[in-house]
């Protein structure tokens, strides 16, 4: 059976769950002046959400539309129509825009922007209650596949195990399952590993993204997928180290930890066991194409910069949305089309993104440092 990637919670999504506010205050915070056309206004919207308010605008009122190059976005949505085929669960009528797609050149943007304008309706996403009802600004953070170093035995720099789903949980499940600290000195896990990695803390890392690829000792790579869980709550490692003023607020990011760790290698199990929660995995197929992520919550697989984890409770699994927000930790605009494919426990809300960066070291880079303000817009059939 397919576990998809919608298991993973984003790592700074989760890190900054006790500190939403703080980011709303502080993040870059890119203003557009929306207004809906007459002719717009009077369209309806054929999707309805208990959390996120759709108000209809102009194609030439979404910042950046013109200038994103959409032969980047069109094998994901590709991919999304794929998917949407198999399993559509908002009821939204897509097929006549997926059979569409096939008449567009994918290899022109113009052709492309046609083929949306033509198919599609646009919806500006707001809040729809709590204290952010009516705003259309939101909280935009990232998430990647890590690459981990590993061997299929234990030995030398070999320390850390990464395990599958017990065997003996499998045939009879517990009521009532061990945290992290427990698991790990229990023996229960004994028998269950499916390679060993070099770094406990990358390892941790993995299992809040739920996915990643491990580079082995023999030279060859494997691909790990969510397996499942301990059942228990996610806690952050982040804020742990905030209250302990190991960190500031500012270094509260993947690197910072990292950092952290490094400094104080006697104590990185403290801190990895104030998680109580454990992910397991389990080995997928592999694509040399690093631009073809993980299995999403769709069924298909993720796209470097066109992904987005979303709320389902506030939009439907496949649409695509335009994002606009700014790069980590920078003023420049970041205008994209993406695809909602995937989804994440910390992922609440309407206005609510989290940006899949791909595979490696800079997508790392980017997914571990954003946290920043965004607005959304969606696309829905005619």
């Amino acid at each position: 059976m397919n576990i998809p990637f919608q298991n993973k919670t984003s790592f700074l999504a989760a890190l900054l769950l006790s500190s939403a506010a703080l980011l709303s205050s502080c993040a870059t915070s890119p203003e557009y002046s929306i207004k809906p056309s007459k002719k717009e206004v009077s369209r309806s919207s054929s999707y309805a959400s208990p959390t996120a308010q759709f108000v209809p605008v102009a194609w030439s009122q979404l910042p950046g539309w013109q200038e994103d190059d959409l032969t980047a976005a069109w094998p994901a949505w590709q991919r999304s129509c794929q998917g949407l085929a198999k399993r559509n669960p908002s009821g939204l009528n897509w097929k006549p825009a997926c059979a569409a797609a096939n008449q567009v050149n994918s290899k022109d943007s113009e052709s492309i922007r046609r083929y949306f304008e033509r198919n599609m309706k646009v919806m500006e996403i707001r809040h729809q209650s709590g204290p952010s009802a009516g705003g259309v600004h939101g909280l935009v953070t990232g998430y990647y596949e890590p690459y981990l170093n590993g061997a299929r035995q234990k030995g030398g720099i070999y320390q850390t195990p990464i395990h599958r789903y017990p065997d003996a949980w499998r045939k009879k499940k517990p009521s009532t399952l061990p945290a992290r600290s427990e698991l790990m000195s229990s023996g229960q896990l004994k028998g269950q590993e499916i390679l060993w990695v070099d770094d406990p803390v990358a390892a941790a890392f993995m299992q809040v993204q739920g996915s990643g690829r491990v580079r082995m000792s023999d030279g060859s790579v494997i691909r790990l997928g969510f397996a499942g869980t301990n059942d228990q709550q996610f806690k952050s490692f982040a804020q742990w180290l905030l209250d302990r003023k190991e960190i500031t607020r500012s270094t509260a990011t993947m690197q910072g930890i990292q950092a952290w760790a490094k400094k104080n290698p006697q104590r990185v199990q403290e801190m990895l066991n104030a998680n109580p929660r454990y992910v397991f995995f389990r080995e997928l197929p592999i694509t040399p194409d690093v631009n073809v992520g993980p299995i999403g919550s769709l069924g298909v697989s993720l796209t470097a910069e066109r992904s987005i984890a979303v709320d389902t409770k506030a939009l439907p699994l496949g649409a695509p949305v335009f994002l606009a927000t700014t790069y980590p930790l920078s003023e420049k605009p970041l205008h994209r089309l993406m695809m909602a494919q995937d989804t994440g426990s910390a992922i609440i809300g309407a206005v609510r993104a989290d940006f899949y960066w791909g595979t490696g070291d800079q997508a790392g880079e980017y997914a571990g440092r954003m946290k920043q303000q965004g607005r959304m817009w969606i696309f829905l059939p005619q």
